[in-house]
């Protein structure tokens, strides 16, 4: 399992695994325990954006270690319930300097299409502190 370079507590709280950041790509495994469920007992909508969120920004970042990300703008399309175990897949589209376009992707176990999302990020530089162990500043440049 990788490390996805920064700590991010919600990540955290909801179980992400991260097992490939490389080339433009990237692959998290998720779980949903049963606090991340909706009320029709499947893997609740905010969860499922946050897994697509991850893996887009992991893309994104795959090649640039040096370099955060923050979302500025994503858009999720749900297929069908997410239930069992998850897997999402990252793909960097295309980069400029200072912008990534990402589309992520989840499956669940049986490899059937369960949501899709597109997105934009913004690189942002890191301090040296961050990848330290360190709370990252109150404000974030994002000029």
């Amino acid at each position: 399992m990788l490390k996805f370079g920064a700590e991010i507590p919600f990540v955290s709280h909801l179980g992400f695994t991260l097992h490939r950041m490389d080339g433009g790509h990237s692959e998290l495994h998720y779980e949903a325990q049963p606090q991340h469920l909706n009320s029709f007992a499947v893997t609740h909508g905010g969860a499922s954006m946050t897994l697509l969120d991850v893996a887009m920004a992991t893309a994104a970042r795959s090649d640039t270690p040096d370099f955060g990300v923050v979302t500025i703008e994503m858009k999720t399309t749900f297929m069908q319930p997410a239930r069992g175990p998850l897997v999402a897949k990252g793909r960097l589209l295309h980069r400029t300097a200072s912008m990534a376009f990402v589309e992520g992707s989840v499956v669940d176990a049986e490899g059937r299409l369960c949501s899709h999302a597109t997105g934009t990020f913004k690189y942002v530089r890191r301090r040296a502190e961050e990848g330290a162990g360190v709370a990252a500043p109150a404000v974030l440049s994002t000029d």
